[in-house]
C-alpha cells in the first residue's frame, strides 16, 4: 500500500452517520444502530424509526420514499418488513408530495399479495388511536391499481396461492378500496375472490367469452376442483395440465407420492431445495429413478439456477439441512443421498455466479484461535463450515480479495482458489490453540503489509474479545495510512448481540450470528449504501 501524497486525515472521512445513512441501515435490517442480527423477528415501530420521522419533518419525505424503493427491489433488504413499514409511514403524511409519491411506488414495493397485507396492516396499526380510517381516496386508488395493473393470469395464481394474511384478504382489500375491474380478466378474478366460484359459474354460463377469459375460467375451475378431490389421479391430471402449486393443495394431498412427483417437475429451486427432504422420505427421490436424476440434472444446470436467482448460501443452508437426517423439530427422518448432496454441491458452486461483485478490496479475516466446531444459531452450520463458505463466496465474487487466518498473535495468508471445493477451504481452517480473540490483528498486518483494503471482514466464534489497541484507532491508523475510508465488519458466528464499534462512525458495523441477510447486509455496507 504506497502512502497517499496527501495523507488522510481522520476528519476528512464521513464518519458520522448522518438521518439518510440511519434510515437506509433501517430499510436494510430494520435497525438504525451498527449491529444486525441474524435470523431476528423484525417488528419495526415508530420508536425505531427516528431517522426516518426526522427526514419527513424536515421534508424530505419523497427522498426517503426513494430510498424505499432501492431497498425494496433487486433483494438489497435482509427483511423486507421495514420497506413495508417505512412506506406505511411515508403513505399517512400530512404533506402531499410524500403521500403520493409513497402511494406511486406501493405496486414496485409489494410486489406479492403477503407484501401488500402487511402494509395494510402497518398502515392501520399507525392509525390506532386517530379518529379518521386508513381508507381514504388515495389508499383506495393504489389498491385498485395493484390488483388492476397485474397480468390477469399472474394475478389469479397469486390470489389463490396467498389468499390471507396477518388478518387482511383480498376480499378485504377489494371491498374496502371500492376496486372498479378495469378488464373483463380482473372483473372475473374480482367476482371470483369476492363472490365465489359459483357466482362466477352462473355469471359467465352459455356466454361467449373472449378467450383470456376462457383460459382463467378453465384455471379456477382447476383450483376449485383440487379442493374438493380425493382422487389421486384427478389431482395429478390438475397440477399437470394446469400448473397447479403446492400452496392451492390440501394438505392430505400431499401425503402422496405422485402428487409429489408431479409437483417437482415445475417446482421453483428454492422450494425443492427446501422440501428435498421430504421427498425423500416419501421416496419420490429414490436412488436411481428418473425422478431423482431429473431432480439432480435440474439443481445443477447454470442456466435453472441462474434465473432462479438462488443465494449460494441459501443453498448451502438446504444442504446441511439436509445432511442432517431430520427436520427440524424432528417430525420425520430420512437417509440422505451421496447423489443428492453432490448435486447440491455442484448448484452452490454454479449460484456463486448470481452474487454480483461490488469492486471493492476485501480482507476476510477468520479467528482460529477457538474450535471452529461450534454451530451457527439457528442453522445446521459449524462455523468452520460457515466461515470457508463466506470466504469462498467473497473471494469468488470479488477479483481483489485476501483470506486471512489468525490466532495468538499470528496473521497468516490463506489460499483460496477457484479450483478449491468448500471441503478445501475448510480444511485450510486449521484449529489453533485456544487463546484470546483480537480482532485489530487483520488490520495491523494490512497496514504492516502496505495492504490497500475497503472492508475488512472479520468473523470469530469466540464470544470473549481482547484488543491490543482500540479497533476503532487501529482502522483509523489504516484509513489515514492508505488515504481510504476502509470499513470493518466484526462478526461473531455464535454471537448473540455483542458489539466493538463506535456507533457514530459510519464504517463500523456488527454481526450477530450469520444468515443470506447478512451478506447483503455486507454488500450493501460495502457499496456505501448503508
Amino acid at each position: 500500500m504506497e502512502p497517499s501524497t496527501n495523507p488522510a486525515k481522520s476528519d476528512d472521512f464521513p464518519r458520522e452517520l448522518n438521518d439518510k445513512a440511519k434510515l437506509c441501515r433501517f430499510l436494510c435490517y430494520g435497525s438504525e444502530g451498527d449491529v444486525y442480527t441474524a435470523g431476528e423477528d423484525l417488528r419495526p415501530r415508530v420508536e425505531t424509526a427516528g431517522a426516518l420521522l426526522s427526514m419527513l419533518q424536515d421534508g424530505r419525505g419523497c427522498e426517503a420514499v426513494e430510498a424505499v424503493e432501492r431497498f425494496a427491489d433487486g433483494g438489497r433488504a435482509a427483511c423486507l418488513h421495514p420497506c413495508l413499514f417505512g412506506l406505511a409511514l411515508c403513505s399517512q403524511r400530512s404533506e402531499l408530495q410524500t403521500r403520493q409519491a409513497a402511494f406511486k411506488a406501493l405496486k414496485g414495493v409489494c410486489r406479492e399479495p403477503g407484501h401488500l397485507f402487511v402494509f395494510i396492516q402497518y398502515k392501520k396499526e399507525l392509525k390506532d388511536g386517530m379518529k379518521c380510517g386508513i381508507w381514504g381516496r388515495a389508499l383506495r386508488k393504489a389498491v385498485s391499481d395493484w390488483y388492476n395493473e397485474r397480468d390477469a393470469m399472474n394475478l389469479a395464481k397469486a390470489v389463490t396461492k396467498c389468499k390471507q394474511r396477518v388478518g387482511w384478504s383480498h376480499k378485504d382489500l377489494l371491498r374496502l378500496s371500492h376496486t372498479k375491474a378495469s378488464k373483463d380478466t380482473i372483473v372475473l378474478i374480482s367476482k371470483y375472490v369476492t363472490k365465489g366460484w359459483k357466482e362466477v359459474q352462473v355469471a359467465y354460463a352459455d356466454k361467449e367469452n373472449p378467450e383470456e377469459v376462457v383460459k382463467l375460467l378453465s384455471y379456477l375451475e382447476a383450483v376449485e376442483k383440487v379442493k374438493h378431490s380425493c382422487d389421486e389421479a384427478e389431482v395429478v391430471h390438475l397440477i399437470e395440465e394446469h400448473g397447479l402449486e403446492m400452496e392451492q393443495l390440501l394438505t392430505d394431498h400431499l401425503k402422496s407420492k405422485e402428487v409429489w412427483r408431479a409437483l417437482l417437475k415445475d417446482m421453483p429451486l428454492g422450494t425443492a431445495l427446501r422440501f428435498v427432504g421430504k421427498m425423500t422420505v416419501d421416496q419420490v427421490l429414490e436412488p436411481g429413478s428418473s425422478d431423482m436424476t431429473e431432480f439432480c440434472n435440474r439443481i445443477q444446470d447454470e442456466t435453472v439456477v441462474k434465473n432462479a436467482k438462488i443465494h449460494p448460501f441459501d443453498i448451502l443452508l438446504a444442504m446441511e439441512n439436509y445432511k442432517r437426517c431430520q427436520s427440524s423439530r424432528g417430525k420425520i427422518k430420512w437417509e440422505p443421498s451421496g447423489t443428492v448432496l453432490t448435486a447440491m454441491e455442484s448448484a452452490f458452486y454454479k449460484s456463486l455466479q448470481n452474487v454480483e461483485s461490488t469492486g471493492k478490496r476485501f480482507v476476510v479475516a477468520i479467528d482460529i484461535s477457538t474450535s471452529l466446531s461450534s454451530v451457527v444459531p439457528g442453522t445446521s452450520l459449524s462455523t468452520a463450515f460457515a466461515a470457508a463458505a463466506i470466504a469462498m463466496i467473497i473471494s469468488r465474487t470479488e477479483v481483489d480479495t485476501q483470506v486471512l487466518v489468525y490466532s495468538e498473535g499470528v496473521v497468516s495468508p490463506c489460499t483460496v482458489t477457484a479450483e478449491m471445493s468448500l471441503a478445501d477451504v475448510t480444511c485450510a481452517l486449521v484449529k489453533g490453540p485456544t487463546s484470546t480473540t483480537d480482532c485489530t490483528l487483520p488490520i495491523t498486518w494490512a497496514l504492516e503489509e502496505g495492504k490497500a483494503v475497503d472492508v475488512f471482514v472479520v468473523l470469530t466464534n469466540n464470544p470473549l474479545w481482547t484488543f491490543t489497541a482500540s479497533p476503532v484507532e487501529t482502522l483509523k491508523k489504516h484509513r489515514e495510512k492508505s488515504g481510504n475510508f476502509s470499513k470493518l465488519v466484526m462478526c461473531g458466528l455464535t454471537a448473540i448481540g455483542h458489539t466493538i464499534a463506535d456507533t457514530e462512525d459510519s464504517g463500523l458495523l456488527n454481526i450477530c450470528g450469520f444468515d443470506t441477510g447478512a451478506l447483503n447486509v455486507i454488500r450493501n455496507f460495502a457499496m456505501d449504501l448503508i
